[in-house]
């Protein structure tokens, strides 16, 4: 629930060199992601600048587990999450400095309502997570020379996904793609046991990610910037 807590599991990890543990974020696993990779490999878009994402739902249920407080409910740990871990991965760099603000429920004392700045060595990204807004994701990505466009980035599922790049209010090249990243994941794991390789998303990348979550917490709470 927390960077302490990752850490602890990471440590313990150490112990045990054979046994193969990562952090489940499914949607690294589904293809639009590579692509997009591929697109700002190749400079399609130029320098990246600014990344900007939102992940919401609705969901007022006292006993759903996402509005219980004391074990990990609430906005940042179950969607911001994948806001955070998206800008890490696309800028493959961390962040020097966060802010954060954060509206809790006066029932479930959950975040039902996370915002933040994540600013990092050569670009920014912003994102938006709430468990009580109509429902919606979607992430872009501007560059010096265009923009990537991602309807569904975090959950397709079975559904069609579309990613755009766009120039100069053009869009220049689109994409349909269509995979359950679960099963990707799940197929990529299990190749890992049994071949004895490293799993795809190391504790390092899930504790790094923690220490931002938690930073986006502090943030709010004391009304300033946390440097990282």
């Amino acid at each position: 629930m927390n960077a302490a807590e990752a850490k602890q599991l990471f440590e313990a990890t150490k112990k045990y060199p054979d046994l193969k543990v990562m952090e489940a974020f499914m949607y690294r696993f589904h293809p639009q992601w590579k692509e997009v990779k591929s697109w700002i490999s190749e400079g399609k878009i130029g320098d990246i600048k600014t990344i900007q994402s939102v992940f919401t739902y609705f969901n007022a249920d006292p006993d759903n587990i996402r509005n219980k407080a004391g074990i990990g409910g609430g906005g940042l740990l179950d969607i911001g999450c994948y806001c955070i871990s998206a800008s890490r991965y696309l800028l493959e760099a961390e962040p020097t400095k966060v802010y954060g603000e954060i509206e809790l429920d006066p029932d479930f004392n959950t975040d039902r309502m996370a915002s933040g700045i994540l600013t990092f060595p050569k670009a920014t990204a912003t994102f938006t997570c709430s468990t009580q807004a109509s429902p919606e994701q979607h992430l872009k990505v501007f560059g010096t020379e265009g923009f990537i466009e991602m309807e569904i980035p975090f959950n397709p599922l079975e559904n069609s996904c579309t990613i755009s790049l766009k120039k100069n209010g053009e869009e220049i090249e689109s994409k349909v793609m269509q995979a359950n990243h679960y099963t990707l994941q799940g197929d990529a794991f299990s190749k890992v046991i049994l071949n004895n390789e490293p799993v795809p998303t190391s504790l390092e990348d899930a504790l790094s990610n923690m220490r931002v979550i938690d930073a986006v917490f502090e943030s709010s709470k004391n009304q300033s910037p946390v440097r990282l």
